[in-house]
């Protein structure tokens, strides 16, 4: 049980990453101005690279141990790659909103969807 109390948290933590990610997506669309690469950009998606790695490890095990009809160790895999490339994109006005928006819905579906699994 420890490990799902430690998944879900992490599961709860990208899930607000991500959210964080699209309001400063929005911000920088709002205003065009990049964020500052060395005082904002780079210190967030390093804690997020940093965190993304935690939580595929832990939904990797715990895929494992629990396999499922719905949700593949390819999606984990896809799911840390993007959320670490959105957290870059999101203080650049110029990123595609189109793009970023289908990485967002996918990133966000992947995470509720575990979350779901892991209450049940």
């Amino acid at each position: 049980m420890h490990g799902n109390h430690r998944l879900k948290e992490l599961t709860e933590l990208m899930l607000h990453y991500s959210g964080f990610i699209m309001n400063r997506f929005e911000q920088a669309k709002g205003t065009g101005e990049k964020g500052d690469f060395f005082e904002e950009v780079k210190p967030f998606a390093d804690e997020v690279r940093v965190r993304a790695g935690e939580w595929k490890a832990e939904t990797l095990v715990w895929l494992e141990q629990n396999p499922q009809r719905n949700l593949h160790p390819k999606q984990i895999d896809a799911t840390a790659d993007n959320i670490e490339m959105v957290s870059i994109q999101a203080f650049f006005p110029e990123t595609s909103r189109k793009r970023f928006m289908g990485h967002i819905q996918s990133i966000d579906y992947v995470l509720q969807s575990l979350l779901d699994l892991i209450k049940k």
